[in-house]
């Protein structure tokens, strides 16, 4: 499923003109700078918890040394922050196979 397929669905679930879903999955998830309520709160570094579906939260990674694949030299992997998704015991619980 695709951002549009999501609107779609969210329009005819709730009412909702195919525009305004638009509108509501971009204010959620849009990922560019100064966009998405989520984005915004791992940028501010808060997590953001949905109760039965997950969490969405940032880790540092520390810096390291790694090994060029193609020549074996060292190289030096600097430190940065990641996105993680844990998810909730719900979501889990009904995807499980």
């Amino acid at each position: 499923m695709n951002k549009k397929e999501l609107a779609q669905k969210l329009a005819k679930k709730t009412g909702l003109t195919q525009v305004k879903a638009m509108e509501v999955v971009n204010a959620i998830f849009a990922a560019e700078s100064g966009g998405g309520i989520i984005a915004t709160e791992l940028d501010a570094g808060r997590k953001v918890t949905i109760p039965g579906f997950g969490t969405f939260g940032t880790r540092r990674r520390a810096a390291r040394t790694g090994t060029n694949p193609s020549s074996g030299k060292p190289l030096e992997i600097p430190a940065k922050t990641v996105v993680f998704f844990r998810v909730g015991k719900n979501l889990a619980t009904r995807v499980e196979v």
